[in-house]
């Protein structure tokens, strides 16, 4: 089976690079080709099953028949789906098996990639489309039949094959790829090597340097649980070294590998779908995410800092550090592919293209020097773990299309902004707060590309109703799906991390919780003021960037409880007070929170100089 599943595995990343050289195909062939070979070698490699048995071998040997058929139907009968009359064309036979096929199939690719939460979810929205004449109030509708369910799941593309599968069958799957042919080049030790060389000697040195190589790391690999096993297995027992509690330590990694997901220029597979359905070029999205995802490590590396000073955990001794020079001599070739990229998007080629060039330029860079050189079993072990790292982004695609496809066949999107109008009152803060918590709960059960596309089309059109803008209110959501990883009870960042530190894991994830405030604070700033997303007016950018930074350090300071020394309640509330003045857009809160802050500051100086006098002191 590993064989065949290793082929099936080339083979994919075969066919989808090809599709990517030469253009890809009809939109409903390309996505039933990239969901069938995701079918297949789900059951191939038995996820989700922790041992083989007869009956377990036989079923999946089923399912794969079953995949195989069911893509085989698409290709051979293609001209004949697509020239058929939705809903008045009666369906065949052969289209009720086929459907029901791709229905289950999609349920149990998903169940087994990522667990219950998706396949129950969508099983949920699955009864209520035929529970309609019986719902309550808002939620009544006509009802569904069978023929028409699977006429409009998987016949076309707004269900199965709707929108996210596609991003996932184009973008998302050559942007992974390029993520496995990088680290399997050894980038991953290389971002973590000149992080150290340049931070690992300032207080709380490895913490900084967890940061710094996650937002790096973390916006290759665009996961935030891939992100902690990258680089947490290498930082995490650095700051345990230096005297970092090893919850402190698993909550600091945690953080920063969640922040990856929002790091341009790769941010992880559900901005290639926001990109998509808000409608604008990918790059564009990249520059809008730039601003935040920069306070966002700023202030968890303020915070850290702080932290270590207060805690006096030291740096790393300088002998003990790698040059920085020597790590860019030995490996800084490999920062190209990056630039590729990004200057491919830049110069207008379509995320298609950039990454095709990416990738490319990854296999020739690396060529350059014998450390990073790709062999040809490395080649074909990064095509291998890319296909199987997109396994889990196509089956949580799949089967969140089945929840837009009842949410918009229903009508179900329209009435759940009539809903949340009705539960917020009308009042556009509510609804923002009531959007937060949905965005967090099911992201704390869905991969963020599920969560994101459930949101988009349930919240995402009642909250542009109500006056917010498109770009902020997608990012909304999508930031508040990212973060749940690190949002107690169930804060899967954090848990990973905490194996890693040998850590409780509901300590890690409350401090990592507390690490990551300002990610909860900085939604809610740029969709009230979008010159954070460098939207408006270049002089109210100008002004927005300054004055946000130095709030999110004054955040950071209220939130650790350290300045300069020890503060008091009375000094966190102010620079608490401080810091949200300064984040709100406006001349005037921008003055007072200032003034705060340097109050803050001056008192905090003279307390230092009283402490460092009564020390001198002791000492004589």
């Amino acid at each position: 089976m590993a064989n065949v599943a290793l082929i099936v595995a080339l083979s994919m990343s075969a066919v989808h690079l090809y599709t990517a050289f030469t253009g890809s195909l009809d939109a409903l062939l390309q996505r039933s080709i990239h969901l069938g070979f995701v079918f297949t070698l789900t059951f191939l490699t038995n996820r989700g099953k922790s041992r083989v048995t007869w009956a377990g071998l036989l079923l999946n040997l089923a399912c794969i028949a079953a995949g195989i058929l069911a893509t085989a139907y698409v290709i051979v009968d293609y001209y004949q789906i697509i020239s058929r009359t939705p809903f008045v064309t009666p369906l065949t036979s052969v289209q009720y098996i086929y459907g029901i096929l791709v229905i289950l199939l999609v349920l149990e690719t998903a169940r087994r990639n990522l667990g219950w939460p998706l396949p129950v979810l969508a099983l949920v929205f699955l009864v209520y489309s035929f529970l309609g004449p019986y719902m309550p109030g808002l939620l009544a509708h006509r009802g569904v039949s069978l023929s028409r369910l699977i006429d409009f799941l998987c016949l076309g593309t707004d269900g199965i094959f709707g929108t996210p599968l596609g991003v996932s069958a184009t973008y998302v799957f050559l942007f992974i790829l390029f993520g496995s042919f990088l680290n399997t080049s050894g980038i991953g030790e290389i971002f973590m090597k000149l992080s150290t060389a340049l931070l690992g000697h300032v207080k709380g040195g490895p913490g900084i340097v967890a940061v710094v190589s996650s937002a790096l790391f973390g916006s290759i690999s665009g996961s935030a649980v891939a992100n902690v096993v990258g680089t947490g297995s290498f930082t995490i027992p650095m700051m345990k070294k230096v005297g970092f509690k090893k919850e402190y330590a698993g909550a600091v990694e945690a953080v920063a590998s969640t922040g990856g997901q929002i790091m341009p220029p790769v941010m992880g597979a559900a901005a290639f779908i926001v990109a998509e359905i808000v409608g604008i070029p990918y790059i564009r999205l990249c520059l809008h995410a730039m601003l935040p995802a920069i306070l966002y490590f700023f202030a968890v590396g303020v915070m850290v800092y702080l932290g270590a000073a207060k805690q006096g955990w030291e740096g790393l001794p300088r002998d003990e550090l790698p040059s920085a020079w020597g790590v860019l001599r030995e490996g800084g070739h490999m920062f190209l592919p990056i630039v590729v990229i990004v200057g491919s998007l830049i110069s207008g080629y379509t995320a298609i293209k950039a990454g095709l060039y990416g990738l490319i330029s990854v296999v020739i860079v690396s060529m350059l020097k014998q450390e990073t050189r790709m062999s040809m079993s490395s080649l074909l072990e990064a095509l291998e773990e890319g296909a199987k790292t997109a396994m889990p982004v196509a089956s949580a695609c799949a089967c969140a299309g089945i929840v837009i496809g009842v949410v918009m066949y229903t009508g179900l999107g329209i009435r759940f902004g009539s809903i949340l109008m009705w539960l917020s009152g009308g009042e556009p803060r509510i609804a923002l707060i009531l959007s937060m918590l949905a965005a967090l709960v099911l992201g704390m059960a869905l991969p963020t590309s599920a969560a994101y596309v459930v949101l988009a089309s349930l919240a995402a059109p009642a909250l542009i109703q109500m006056g917010f803008g498109r770009v902020q209110t997608h990012l909304f959501l999508f930031y508040f799906g990212v973060i749940s990883c690190i949002t107690p009870p169930v804060a899967l960042a954090a848990y990973a991390a905490a194996g890693l530190a040998e850590a409780d894991p509901m300590k890690t994830g409350f401090i990592a919780f507390r690490l990551g405030i300002a990610a909860y604070l900085i939604p809610f700033i740029f969709i009230h003021n979008p010159a954070l997303l460098l939207i408006g007016h270049p002089g109210e950018v100008l002004l927005a960037v300054p004055s946000a930074i130095i709030g999110a350090f004054s955040l950071a300071a209220a939130s650790e409880g350290w300045f300069l020394t020890k503060i008091t309640i009375i000094e966190r509330l102010v620079l608490a007070g401080s810091a949200l003045l300064l984040i709100k857009p406006g001349y005037v809160t921008d003055l007072i929170g200032l003034v705060l802050l340097s109050a803050i500051f001056v008192n905090q100086k003279r307390k230092q100089a009283t402490i460092r006098d009564y020390e001198l002191g002791a000492s004589n």
